[in-house]
């Protein structure tokens, strides 16, 4: 259910802004990792004599915060559903805060050994940790105080977060690498968006003191501690399958984004000799259009239906994967663009409608548990080692093709997994009725 009609405006819009900003700040936080993977931490954290090497071991870095992101939804989760979703969120910003803001400051390989690359890992963790946490919390802050019939549209500013953290992350980058020479670039410069990253400290004060709780848990708390036992053992004992079955829907989204976002940047300009900052540039644009094609996605989701647009974006990515690959692979900047372009169109079609989607396959009581889980599980299996993946299948195969094939193999898992949430939903509508 939605926010009631009594819901002062001011109170959804304040509500509905501090999710987005929350999740934009903290998407920026874990992206600027994953470019940094790409450009800088194979030869700073993880030396080597063979360039693949490093950035194999630069990514693998990548993944370990995909894998402690569950975590974060087991323990936010369990907060969330008991405790609020504001406080929750507030601990997760100001924990990705601090991770990021001290991986700007960490010293190198070359200044301290081993320990560099050991401590990443660690700061990585906890990275993972506050993200995992942060979504659910923003995803429900705003999706909770929604009037009715704009859940999709009002879940969409929190969706919106990916697009614009991917910019800034992106913009950010792009300005330190063109006022440093490379070799300043490689020493220092690229400190500099993990050290803004402490920012982040201002809004988690803000959402604390200026928002409140969102309707529906003020509604459930009384059931929520009446309730024998945790959310999490209810959510494995009787929605397992939901769980799952949202996991697998969105795997092969999470997984084409980071190997837009970081594999492909690492393929162009290793493998395919383009330019740094053309291909920054590039990707910086084509999220600038996801900014409107997310939320119009979710709009339409709320008229006609969140499992029809969501099954045409997992749709458009399968049949999508080998052409993208084969434009990519022509070197062209314009065909990189192309390529790129209709993959986040897809991208976003799905992803527009996916948060209110996933909130509404769960009751308040467990809502934050249960969708922290199904999205954390898709970006383990699909996102953290998409890039890792596809090195390993790139220099075993010597083709891109095969990195496709590993697209469709998770589309098609996406799509069977939307064919059977779609069935329960038609099965509880009769029931009802």
């Amino acid at each position: 259910m939605a926010a009631t009609q009594t819901t002062p405006d001011r109170q959804r819009r304040r509500a509905a802004t501090a999710a987005a900003l929350a999740a934009s700040v903290e998407w920026y936080d874990y992206f600027v990792f994953g470019i940094a993977a790409a450009l800088v931490f194979g030869k700073t954290f993880f030396p080597a004599g063979n360039p693949a090497a490093g950035v194999l071991a630069s990514f693998a870095t990548f993944a370990v915060g995909f894998l402690a992101r569950p975590l974060g939804g087991i323990i936010a989760g369990n907060l969330g559903d008991s405790r609020g979703r504001k406080p929750v969120l507030v601990m997760a910003i100001a924990l990705m805060g601090v991770a990021t803001t001290a991986i700007g400051l960490l010293p190198t390989y070359a200044s301290i050994g081993i320990a560099a690359p050991l401590i990443l890992v660690l700061l990585r963790l906890v990275q993972g940790i506050a993200v995992g946490a942060q979504w659910g919390g923003a995803m429900l802050l705003a999706t909770e105080y929604a009037p009715e019939g704009k859940r999709g549209l009002y879940g969409s500013l929190v969706q919106l977060g990916v697009p614009i953290g991917v910019v800034l992350a992106n913009t950010v980058f792009l300005v330190a690498s063109k006022v440093a020479p490379p070799a300043d670039f490689l020493s220092w410069a690229w400190r500099i968006p993990f050290i803004v990253g402490v920012l982040v400290l201002a809004l988690a004060w803000y959402i604390h003191k200026r928002v409140d709780e969102t309707p529906e848990f003020r509604k459930a708390a009384e059931a929520a501690a009446a309730r024998k036992g945790s959310p999490l053992r209810e959510i494995l004992r009787e929605h397992l399958g939901t769980v799952l079955l949202a996991g697998g829907s969105f795997a092969v989204n999470t997984a084409t984004f980071y190997i837009l976002l970081t594999g492909t940047l690492d393929y162009a300009t290793r493998e395919l000799g383009m330019s740094r900052t053309t291909v920054l540039t590039a990707t910086l644009i084509i999220s600038c259009s996801q900014l409107a094609i997310i939320p119009l996605a979710a709009g339409l989701s709320d008229r006609i239906g969140r499992i029809r647009i969501y099954t045409f974006g997992a749709a458009g990515l399968l049949l999508w994967a080998i052409p993208m690959f084969l434009l990519i692979d022509t070197k062209s900047l314009l065909w990189f663009v192309v390529a790129s372009f209709v993959a986040s169109l897809f991208l976003s079609i799905m992803y527009g409608p996916q948060a209110a989607l996933f909130a509404e396959l769960f009751t308040p009581e467990m809502r934050y548990t249960g969708a922290s889980l199904g999205y954390q599980l898709s970006a383990v299996v699909g996102g953290g080692l998409a890039p890792f993946i596809m090195v390993l299948l790139l220099e075993s195969t010597g083709s891109s093709l095969s990195v496709s094939g590993y697209i469709i193999v998770l589309a098609i898992v996406a799509l069977l997994s939307i064919s059977v949430l779609a069935k329960r939903a038609r099965a509880a509508e009769r029931v009802d009725a």
